[in-house]
C-alpha cells in the first residue's frame, strides 16, 4: 500500500475550507453599542451629507412625526422609528440624499399635567405660581425626556441628525408656530365662536378629536316626558324623549322629530305597581319604538292602546313644556315653552323617535339652530369649566358632572331625582356604550358650549394666491388626491374625515404652549369686522420677540404695551391668553423644519410622512389643514401608515392587563437587530403581533441568514477581485445565479421604493435560504473546497463576491448592526456599509432564456434527488455521492440536459448516466414532472479520500487515494 493511503495521509490541509472570524453566535446585546459608538466616531450621518453635496444627489426627506416628550419608549415607538429608519437608509443607498431630522412635541397638557401633579404632591397651588416660572418647569421636564428618548431611539440603530433635532419648544419653532397662526389671522379664516366642543372637566380645556379615545362607559339613561301645549286633542299628551346624558336636561331648549317617521298616540289603560305611568296617560311615540319604550316603563301588552296616527301637520302645530316648568323653587328657569320642530338627524332605530335638544351640549342640535338663526334663544351657559353647574342654577347649582378624579359626579343623580319628584320621568336605566375619554387623563369628556377660537374651513381664504377664494376644505380634498398613500385605504379614510369635519378648534385654556398671538378690540363683538386686530407691524414685533425670547415673551409683564405701543392704543385692546392646540404646533413643523433648516427640504415638502393609522385624525390631518391653509398645498408627497402592535394573542397592549412589551427588554435579550427584523417581517400596514414565541421565530430566521453570510465570508478571504471571471466565461450555474441577482435587484429596489420591507426581506431571505444555502452553496461547495486554481472555482468565488456586495447592502437598512459586522470582516476599519450604495447590477446579467432552461433542469433534478432520498431512507446509501443513477429523459428534456458530468455535479452524485427514451418499469418518477424516470445504481470505483466522490480513477494517480481532479489540485 502506498504511503498516501487514507489511513496514512490527512488531505484536509489541502482543501480550501471556509475560514472566517465571523462568529456563529451574534452576541448582539453586547456588541451593538460598540457599533453605535463607532458610527458616532466616524460621523456617518454627516459624511453622507457631504457625500451628497459632492455627488449632486436628489434630496429625499422623511419628516418625523414628533413623539411626545414625557416617558420611556413603548413597542409602538420602536415599530414607528424602525420603519422610518428603514425608509431613510434604503433611499440613501438607492442614490438619494436621504435626510432625517428627529423631532419632539414638547408643549401641551400631558407635560403640564405632570408638573401640576408634582405641585399637588407638594401642596402648591398652580394658580399662585407666575406663569413663566411654571412654563420654565414644563420646558425643563420636556427637555429631560427628550434626552432620555434620544438615547433610547439611538439604541435601536436609528440614523439621523440627533445632535440637532427639532423641538416645538425651541425659540425659532415657537416663532414660526405663531407666525403660521398669524397667517390664519390675516387671511380671515380665524374667528371666535361659542359652540359645543369636546371638553375635559378634569383638565379644564377643550380637546380635539385626535386627543380623544373611546372606551366603554356605563351611563345613566332616562325616558323623560314633555307635556304637549296646543294641538287640539293632543293637549296634555306627552312627548317622550330618551337620553344617556341626564345632566343635559337642565339645558334643554327644544325637542325635534323626524318628518318621515310614523308616529302614534298611545294611551295607558292599566299600570302595574312601581310604574311612573298612570292610567289615562297619553304618549306620543314613534311606532317602531313604542313597544320597547312602554316596556321600559314596565308596561306589558294589554296595558296600553294605540289610539291613532299622529300626522306631521299635527306635530307642527304643538309646543312643549319642559318637565321642570313651574316647579317650586325653579324661579322660572324652565317655564318658557320648548321649541318643537322636524330635524334630519332623528331616526326611529333607537330611543323614542324624538330627540331632546340642548344645543350647548350637542353639535347636531347646535348646527340645526345655527342654520335657523336661533342660537341666541337656545344657548345656555349652565356648565362651568370644571364640569359643575353654575352656582345659581336652581336645584342643581354646584353639582358636578364629574369629580376631579374623573369619576361620576352627583349631577346625573340630582337631575334624575328631581325629574322623578316632578313626575317628569317615564323610565330609567343604565347602558354600557362607547364613550369619548381624554387620552391623557383617561377621564370622560363632555360637549360644552364655550367661547373658543376656530379656523373656518369653509370660508374662502383671502390670501391673494392663485388659489384665492378656495376654502381650506376644498384645498385639502384636492391635495389628498395629489398624495401617494400606503396603504391606499389611507386616502379614503382621510378624505372622508376631511369631508365631514367641523371647523378647527385652535384654542386651549392652558399655559404650556404657543399662545394665540392676537388682540381683540374692546367693546366689539366677534362678528364685528374690526373685532380682531390685523396689523403687520404688530405681528413683526411679536415674531421678532419670539425668535430671541421664545413664547414666554407673550406672558411678560407689559407685553401688550410692548407689542402694540406706538402702533395702536394698547388700552383699546384685550390680549388673548389661550394657547394653541398642540396639533397646530405639530401641524406647523414642516414650516420650521423642512422650510427653514439648511438640512430640510429645498421646496419645503416632505417626501414621506410615516405614522400610525390613528394619525389620519391626528398629525396627517392637522398638518394637511395647516399647510393648505397657509401654502395651498399638502406638506407631503407620500403618507405611509402602520397599524397597532398587539400581544401574541392579538390583544391590545395595556399596563393594567400586564401584556406590554418594553423595547429595551427585547434589546437586552436579543439585540436591536432582532427587534428590527421583527418589524421587517410583519405587514406593518395592519395590526401586528409580538410575543416570546414570535421573537424566537424571528431569531431563528436571523440565525439562518447569519449562517448564509458566514458561509460567504468563509469562502472569500483569499479572493482577488482582479481575477474575477466575466459572466460570459462562467459556467451556466454561475450565470444563473447572476440572473437571479439581477431579478432580485429589481425586486429589492422596487420594494424599498414602495416601503414594502416585508416583501424585500421575504425575497432576500427566500433567495438566501432556498437558492443559495439549499441549492447553489450545496452544489458548489465541492468546487470551492476541492478544485485547484480552476475557472470554475474562480467563477464561483466571483459570484460569491457579487452576492456578498449585494446581500450586505440590501440588508443594511433592516439589519444595520449585523451588516456592519459582515462588512467589516472584509473591509478596513475606516469604512462602513452605511456609507455605501446598493451596487449597480449590469443589465446583461439578466438572461430569461437561461432561467427558463434552468427551471427545466431543476425540475429534472428534483426527480433525481427524490430517487436518491428513497435509497437513503432505505439505508442503501448514506450519501448521494455513493450513487450513480441513470436518468431517462424525453426527447425534449434530453435536448436541454446534455452533459452528464455537469448534471452529476448539480445532483451531487459521483456519476450519472443520461439516456434518451422511456424509463423501464419500476423506475422512480414524479407525477408532477413528465418525461423523467430514474433508476438507481451505486457508483463504481473507490471513494476519493479528499473529495469523497466515488470514481473509477481513484488509485491510478501519483496520490493513489484521490481522484484525478484532486491529484491535480494537490
Amino acid at each position: 500500500m502506498c504511503a498516501d493511503t487514507p489511513e496514512k495521509l490527512d488531505y484536509k490541509p489541502t482543501l480550501n475550507l471556509p475560514r472566517t472570524d465571523f462568529p456563529m453566535r451574534a452576541g448582539l446585546p453586547k456588541r451593538e453599542p460598540e457599533w453605535l459608538a463607532r458610527w458616532e466616531e466616524l460621523g456617518i450621518y454627516d459624511r453622507l451629507r457631504e457625500k451628497a453635496k459632492d455627488g449632486g444627489r436628489k434630496q429625499f426627506t422623511l419628516h418625523d412625526g414628533p413623539p411626545y416628550a414625557n416617558g420611556h419608549l413603548h413597542i409602538g415607538h420602536a415599530l414607528n422609528k424602525t420603519i422610518k429608519d428603514m425608509i431613510v437608509r434604503s433611499h440613501q443607498m438607492m442614490g438619494r440624499d436621504a435626510r432625517y431630522i428627529p423631532g419632539w412635541d414638547c408643549h401641551g397638557l400631558p407635560i403640564e399635567w405632570k408638573i401640576e401633579e408634582q405641585y399637588r404632591q407638594k401642596g402648591r397651588d398652580k394658580d399662585q405660581v407666575p406663569i413663566n416660572e411654571f412654563r420654565a418647569e414644563c420646558r425643563e421636564f420636556a427637555s429631560g425626556w427628550v434626552d432620555i428618548q434620544r438615547e433610547e431611539f439611538k439604541r435601536l440603530g436609528i440614523t439621523g441628525n440627533w445632535e440637532k433635532p427639532y423641538l416645538t419648544m425651541d425659540f425659532h419653532a415657537e416663532r414660526v408656530i405663531a407666525e403660521e397662526f398669524m397667517k390664519f389671522l390675516m387671511t380671515g379664516t380665524l374667528y371666535q365662536g361659542s359652540k359645543p366642543v369636546m371638553w375635559s372637566p378634569v383638565e379644564q380645556t377643550a380637546l380635539a378629536e385626535a386627543e380623544v379615545e373611546y372606551h366603554d362607559k356605563e351611563s345613566f339613561t332616562v325616558w323623560v316626558k314633555f307635556r304637549v301645549v296646543g294641538g287640539g286633542d293632543l293637549e296634555n299628551a306627552q312627548v317622550v324623549i330618551w337620553t344617556t346624558t341626564p345632566w343635559t336636561m337642565p339645558s334643554n331648549k327644544a325637542v325635534v322629530y323626524g318628518a318621515g317617521i310614523s308616529y302614534g298616540l298611545y294611551e295607558i289603560s292599566e299600570t302595574p305597581d312601581e310604574c311612573w305611568a298612570s292610567v289615562g296617560d297619553r304618549y306620543l311615540l314613534a311606532d317602531n319604538l313604542a313597544a320597547d319604550v312602554l316596556g321600559r316603563a314596565r308596561l306589558e301588552e294589554g296595558n296600553w292602546t294605540r289610539v291613532r296616527d299622529v300626522t306631521n301637520e299635527e306635530l307642527e302645530a304643538i309646543s312643549l313644556k319642559h318637565p321642570l316648568a313651574g316647579a317650586e323653587g325653579g324661579n322660572g328657569e324652565w317655564d318658557d315653552l320648548r321649541d318643537f320642530r322636524a330635524a334630519d338627524f332623528v331616526t326611529d332605530t333607537e330611543g323614542t323617535g324624538f330627540v331632546h335638544c340642548a344645543p350647548s351640549h350637542g353639535l347636531e342640535e347646535y348646527d340645526l339652530y345655527r342654520e335657523l338663526g336661533m342660537l341666541e334663544q337656545v344657548i345656555t351657559y349652565n356648565v362651568m369649566p370644571d364640569g359643575r353647574y353654575r352656582d345659581d342654577l336652581p336645584f342643581f347649582g354646584g353639582k358636578a358632572i364629574l369629580k376631579p378624579n374623573g369619576k361620576e359626579g352627583n349631577a346625573n343623580a340630582a337631575v334624575i331625582d328631581k325629574l322623578v319628584e316632578v313626575g317628569g320621568l317615564l323610565a330609567r336605566g343604565k347602558i354600557k356604550h362607547s364613550y369619548p375619554h381624554s387620552w391623557r387623563s383617561k377621564a370622560p369628556v363632555i360637549y360644552r358650549n364655550t367661547p373658543q377660537w376656530f379656523a373656518a374651513i369653509d370660508r374662502p381664504v383671502g390670501d391673494g394666491q392663485d388659489m384665492f377664494g378656495k376654502t381650506i376644505r376644498e384645498r385639502a380634498l384636492t391635495e389628498i388626491d395629489n398624495v401617494n398613500w400606503t396603504p391606499k385605504s389611507g386616502r379614503n379614510r382621510l378624505h372622508a374625515m376631511m369631508e365631514a369635519r367641523p371647523d378647527w378648534v385652535l384654542s386651549r385654556q392652558r399655559a404650556w404652549g404657543v399662545p394665540l398671538t392676537c388682540f381683540t378690540l374692546k367693546g366689539k363683538l366677534p362678528t364685528d369686522p374690526d373685532f380682531l386686530l390685523r396689523n403687520v407691524d404688530v405681528n413683526a414685533r411679536i415674531v421678532e420677540a419670539f425668535e430671541t425670547e421664545g413664547a414666554d415673551a407673550w406672558y411678560e409683564e407689559g407685553a401688550k404695551e410692548r407689542f402694540l405701543g406706538g402702533i395702536v392704543n394698547p388700552d383699546d385692546y384685550n390680549q388673548v391668553m389661550d394657547i394653541l392646540d398642540v396639533w397646530f404646533d405639530s401641524g406647523s413643523t414642516h414650516a420650521f423644519t423642512l422650510r427653514d433648516r439648511e438640512d430640510g427640504s429645498d421646496d419645503g415638502i416632505a417626501d414621506v410622512y410615516m405614522e400610525g393609522t390613528d394619525q389620519h385624525r391626528g398629525w396627517f390631518h392637522s398638518s394637511l389643514l395647516q399647510s393648505v391653509g397657509t401654502t395651498g398645498r399638502a406638506p407631503y408627497r407620500n403618507v405611509v401608515t402602520h397599524g397597532f402592535t398587539l400581544d401574541a394573542k392579538g390583544m391590545k397592549m395595556s399596563k393594567s392587563i400586564g401584556n406590554t412589551i418594553v423595547p429595551q427588554k427585547i434589546i437586552d435579550q436579543y439585540g436591536a437587530d432582532i427587534l428590527r427584523l421583527w418589524v421587517a417581517q410583519t405587514d406593518y400596514t395592519n395590526d401586528q403581533r409580538i410575543g416570546d414565541e414570535i421573537l424566537k421565530g424571528t431569531a431563528d430566521s436571523y440565525r439562518r441568514l447569519r449562517n448564509t453570510m458566514r458561509y460567504m465570508l468563509g469562502s472569500l478571504p483569499d479572493f482577488d477581485p482582479s481575477r474575477a471571471v466575466t459572466r460570459d466565461d462562467m459556467p451556466e450555474l454561475e450565470q444563473l445565479m447572476l440572473h437571479k441577482l439581477a431579478v432580485l435587484d429589481g425586486v429589492v429596489r422596487e420594494g424599498y421604493a414602495r416601503f414594502d420591507f416585508q416583501g424585500v426581506f421575504r425575497a432576500i431571505f427566500d433567495f438566501a435560504t432556498l437558492d443559495l444555502s439549499s441549492f447553489y452553496f450545496d452544489i458548489r461547495k465541492d468546487a470551492l473546497y476541492c478544485d485547484g486554481d480552476t475557472t470554475r472555482r474562480l467563477a464561483a468565488l466571483t459570484v460569491l463576491d457579487h452576492l456578498y456586495a449585494r446581500l450586505t447592502t440590501w440588508l443594511a437598512p433592516i439589519l444595520p448592526f449585523t451588516m456592519e459586522e459582515v462588512w467589516l470582516e472584509r473591509h478596513g476599519a475606516e469604512t462602513s456599509v452605511h456609507l455605501e450604495d446598493f451596487p449597480e447590477t449590469p443589465a446583461d446579467w439578466r438572461d430569461d432564456v437561461l432561467a427558463k432552461r434552468a427551471e427545466t433542469v431543476r425540475a429534472v433534478r428534483r426527480v433525481v434527488t427524490g430517487a436518491l432520498e428513497e435509497q437513503r431512507t432505505a439505508k442503501v446509501i448514506g450519501s448521494s455521492l455513493e450513487a450513480a443513477p441513470t436518468v431517462y429523459l424525453s426527447t425534449e428534456l434530453a435536448a436541454v440536459i446534455t452533459d452528464p458530468d455537469t448534471f452529476a455535479d448539480l445532483c451531487i452524485t459521483s456519476q450519472i448516466m443520461i439516456v434518451q427514451g422511456d424509463a423501464p418499469e419500476g423506475a422512480f418518477k414524479n407525477a408532477d414532472i413528465a418525461g423523467v424516470g430514474v433508476t438507481f445504481a451505486k457508483a463504481e470505483g473507490e471513494k476519493c479520500a479528499r473529495c469523497w466522490k466515488v470514481l473509477p480513477d481513484v488509485g491510478t494517480h501519483s496520490h493513489e487515494a484521490v481522484c484525478g481532479r484532486c491529484d491535480a489540485a494537490i
